[in-house]
């Protein structure tokens, strides 16, 4: 079996690439999806509909847009591995957290401890809490076997 896996939370760093390559190196029978990373084109994603009066209207439109992606390729993984980064609040991974919990869908929480107090709740839903990509990947290894 070739497992899907959605990569979803923040894209300010390298964390996807890391998981991917320690997975490659593994040998690992997996595939890697995500949201759109680029932050610019993503937030531009329903520009072309026309150009809405302000701001949350454009924010309302490229999500919906964006919404399509994610919501197709969440429904279509075996496991999402959910991060949450340190500089920027992300409501979308914690939306997706949940989105992946109403489904039955099995999650891994990636963050550092000293956000455990704010994500308890998305944690307990979680099946693990990792720390580090490598983390991720020995998950994965296991879970994979």
């Amino acid at each position: 079996m070739i497992w899907t896996v959605y990569l979803s939370g923040e894209i300010h760093t390298d964390w996807r690439e890391q998981i991917a390559a320690g997975a490659e190196a593994e040998g690992l029978p997996v595939e890697f999806t995500s949201a759109n990373t680029d932050h610019e084109s993503s937030d531009a994603a329903g520009d072309f509909l026309g150009k809405p009066e302000n701001n949350f209207w454009r924010d309302h439109q490229s999500s919906k847009v964006n919404a399509i992606r994610t919501k197709t390729l969440l429904e279509q993984c075996d496991l999402a591995v959910i991060r949450f980064g340190d500089k920027y609040k992300q409501w979308n991974a914690a939306f997706d957290a949940g989105y992946c919990a109403a489904m039955g869908t099995p999650y891994i929480t990636l963050h550092d401890e000293d956000i455990v107090h704010p994500l308890k709740e998305v944690d307990a839903a979680a099946m693990a809490w990792a720390q580090s990509p490598e983390q991720v990947v020995e998950l994965l290894k296991y879970v994979t076997a």
